[in-house]
C-alpha cells in the first residue's frame, strides 16, 4: 500500500512477505542497506506482532512528526519508527517485540522515500533478497495474531470489550495498538 504523506512530502510504502527464510537478519539487513538508495528509510518487523497495515502507517506518521518536532528518541528515522510501532522507549526492547530473527517467517516492511520510484526500487530489492513476491495478506488480522498482539502490547479482554461496543474487533485492537503508540509521545 503506497500513501504519500503530504505534511513530510514522502511516500510510505507498507507491504509484506510470508514465508521468509533469513537465517541471518544482521547479514540480510547490511545486503539491502548496501542496495538500496542512500535517500530511502525501510524498516523490517515480525509481522505477525503487526496490528494491520494503519500500525506501521501511524508508527511513520508519529516518527517523522517527533522528527520535525525534534522530539525524537533515536538518531534514526527507522529506528523512531520501530520505537513507535512497539509502542516502546527502549530499542533493545522495540527490537526484542517486533524486530525480524531467523524464527521470522512472515515480515512486514515499511519503505519511506520521497519518490515513489525509490520506494518501488527498494520494493525490488528486497523481492530479490527474499526471494519472495510481496504479499499485503501478512498485515491482516488474524484469530493467531489478535491473541498475539492482544498480549504483546499488554491489551486486556475488559479494555478490548468495552472500547469495542461500537466496532469490530479488528479495528478495535488496532486502535488500541494505534493509542499505545501515541501514548509513547506523553511519556518523554
Amino acid at each position: 500500500m503506497l500513501k504519500h504523506i503530504r505534511e513530510f512530502d514522502r511516500h510510505i510504502l507498507i507491504t509484506g512477505f510470508k514465508n521468509v527464510k533469513i537465517r541471518n537478519p544482521t547479514e540480510f539487513l547490511k545486503k539491502i542497506q548496501k542496495e538500496k538508495l542512500s535517500s530511502v528509510e525501510i524498516q523490517f518487523f515480525d509481522a505477525q506482532y503487526v496490528a494491520s497495515w494503519q500500525h506501521l502507517y501511524f508508527a511513520a506518521l508519529n516518527a517523522l512528526t517527533a522528527f520535525k518536532n525534534r522530539g525524537n528518541i533515536s538518531k534514526s528515522l527507522t529506528v523512531e519508527t520501530m520505537l513507535y510501532a512497539s509502542a516502546q522507549r527502549q530499542i533493545r526492547k522495540a527490537m526484542e517485540l517486533l524486530g525480524i530473527t531467523p524464527k521470522t517467517s512472515r515480515i512486514a516492511v515499511l519503505i519511506i522515500a520521497e519518490k515513489p520510484k525509490n520506494v518501488e526500487s527498494t520494493l525490488q530489492i528486497i523481492s530479490m533478497f527474499t526471494n519472495k513476491q510481496h504479499d499485503d495478506a501478512v498485515l491482516e488480522l488474524t484469530e493467531e495474531k489478535k491473541v498475539i498482539i492482544q498480549k504483546a502490547f499488554g491489551i486486556s479482554d475488559v479494555e478490548l470489550k468495552t472500547v469495542m461496543k461500537k466496532g469490530s474487533l479488528e479495528s478495535t485492537l488496532t486502535n488500541l495498538v494505534i493509542e499505545r503508540m501515541a501514548l509513547l509521545t506523553t511519556q518523554r
